[in-house]
């Protein structure tokens, strides 16, 4: 689809974003068209709260950044809202629905999917086959189904279509009848990327997409996240390079401490001091506060965030 192409609400990315301009940018802040809310939702390891998220919502058909210092909880929210861990308090939901208690495969098939910060590719399969594998309903999967081989037979080659026609997209089609373990980090990426848009999602959650991604396929993936939203889906990911974010994001959302303590364009980001104190500690203009070392020895925020613990 073009880059004009129409959102599944028959508005186009630019008169979505046009409906973003007189949004406040403040946390919590209501949204005109929401695809995801969420609220009061916590978790806690032991004597740590990781994720204490008062309110937040999602606006249909934008990319969303969700940004944050080291352990600041962003894989965690995101392993909660997609059914990869359980939540102490709070809900959430998509599309109307709500998600609490449904599992990861099932948030999957209502439209919400992930990729993750390690690629969970079945190495050891072909591309091709790593792509089949997360078409949804698949008649030859059930017992009585598994009989009916004019019927299976018939949907698997509309899945091979679908998928050829995801992979030549993300230039992976050369790649089909390779193992996925012999991809590189960043073809892996584009890979998961693809294995998502198997099951036509309105939502695609990217955990750190570009790390480990060799810096001449960057642009490659920034090309593909910006192609998901112009193409009417949502993108909401976790990213900790500050120019990839300040470059794509329609809208950001700052964790700290597992809080939202700041929402907005990145203009409005970048120019917030809570943000720049959560990055760089609270006393970071004051010469005599130790303030090179609390930025980790860098002037720029996103090597100052490191990485995201591996939850």
């Amino acid at each position: 689809m073009s880059s004009d192409a129409m959102e599944p609400g028959g508005q186009g990315a630019g008169a979505v974003l046009d409906r973003m301009a007189g949004v406040e940018p403040r946390p919590g802040v209501a949204k005109p068209d929401p695809i995801l809310r969420a609220s009061g939702v916590r978790r806690s390891f032991g004597g740590l709260t990781a994720v204490d998220v008062e309110h937040l919502e999602v606006q249909r058909g934008t990319i969303t950044a969700l940004i944050g210092p080291n352990g600041a909880g962003k894989s965690t929210l995101f392993n909660l809202l997609t059914g990869f861990d359980r939540v102490d308090a709070g809900e959430w939901s998509f599309e109307g629905r709500r998600l609490n208690g449904m599992p990861g495969h099932k948030v999957a098939r209502n439209g919400m999917v992930r990729t993750f910060q390690l690629t969970k590719a079945l190495t050891r399969m072909t591309v091709l086959d790593n792509m089949l594998l997360a078409a949804q309903g698949q008649i030859g999967e059930r017992f009585f189904g598994s009989f009916l081989r004019w019927r299976w037979a018939e949907q698997e080659q509309a899945n091979v279509r679908r998928a050829m026609e995801l992979l030549e997209r993300f230039r992976l089609d050369t790649k089909k009848d390779d193992i996925a373990g012999s991809l590189s980090g960043g073809q892996r990426k584009l890979l998961e990327m693809a294995r998502s848009l198997m099951v036509n999602p309105s939502m695609v959650m990217l955990d750190e997409p570009m790390a480990g991604v060799n810096p001449a396929l960057v642009q490659s993936l920034l090309g593909h996240i910006t192609a998901l939203r112009d193409d009417g889906m949502t993108v909401l990911f976790v990213e900790h390079d500050m120019d990839v974010i300040m470059g794509i994001s329609d809208w950001i959302v700052v964790l700290a401490q597992g809080q939202v303590i700041a929402e907005g364009r990145p203009d409005d980001i970048r120019s917030n001091e809570q943000v720049i104190d959560a990055y760089l500690g609270a006393h970071h203009d004051d010469p005599g506060s130790g303030g090179d070392s609390a930025a980790g020895g860098s002037g720029d925020e996103g090597t100052a965030a490191g990485q995201e613990e591996g939850r």
